[in-house]
């Protein structure tokens, strides 16, 4: 087994031991989603709120393991696997702290949610922002439009564009962190315009770059 996949695989496994410490403490109904104020409206049964992530974790590992093996373009994974493994890695680490932090704020800790999300999210989007401008073309880890996907030139400069942009987005983040409660009442358009402004931009820079290259 790759060592990537084996570090997973140890946080999978952390991550259903969290859930094995704190059950006997957690209630019978459990708050599994905050508000931008950080106050709980969401809830789940005890059972489904301590197991759900676990066995999402579970279950992203092994298509994460599955993928590269059906990709048309397997044969580029030898030059950006090691990056490829950080995403894994990463993006499991990520759900454990999310499943932890739940568990903690169930189980009677004072946790302010969303400071304890945005922090960690925005370092993720910096180290997913790093690693994007890494990869070779792929079918499933990317920026995949019909253009990155037809074209390495294409594919080079779009996640040159979308790593830097994700990487000043997680700044951006960080500087909200510090702008205190002000920021936070907006903090749902604070995270969902600059990701949809990052989608549309490198949607239309693939296409003006490939018709830049066909003509």
């Amino acid at each position: 087994m790759k060592k990537g996949y084996l570090a997973a695989a140890i946080i999978v496994f952390l991550s259903f031991a969290a859930t094995a410490y704190f059950y006997p403490q957690l209630p019978d109904q459990m708050a599994t989603h905050w508000n931008t104020q950080g106050e709980p409206d969401g809830h789940m049964s005890k059972l489904w709120g301590s197991f759900l992530v676990p066995g999402m974790s579970l279950g992203f590992l092994v298509l994460f393991i599955f993928l590269p093996k059906i990709d048309p373009l397997k044969s580029n994974y030898r030059f950006f696997g090691k990056y490829y493994h950080f995403v894994v890695v990463l993006i499991m680490t990520f759900l454990l702290y999310i499943h932890t932090m739940v568990l903690m704020a169930n189980s009677g800790y004072s946790l302010n949610m969303t400071y304890m999300v945005v922090g960690p999210l925005s370092i993720f989007f910096i180290l997913i922002g790093y690693a994007m401008t890494k990869t070779k073309r792929n079918w499933f880890m990317g920026i995949r439009t019909p253009w990155t996907l037809n074209s390495d030139y294409v594919w080079k400069k779009t996640h040159d564009l979308g790593g830097k942009l994700f990487g000043l987005y997680g700044a951006f983040l960080i500087i909200i962190l510090f702008l205190g409660d002000f920021m936070v009442d907006y903090l749902v358009y604070v995270i969902l315009v600059p990701v949809i402004f990052i989608v549309i931009s490198t949607f239309v820079y693939s296409y003006y770059l490939y018709k830049k290259e066909v003509n």
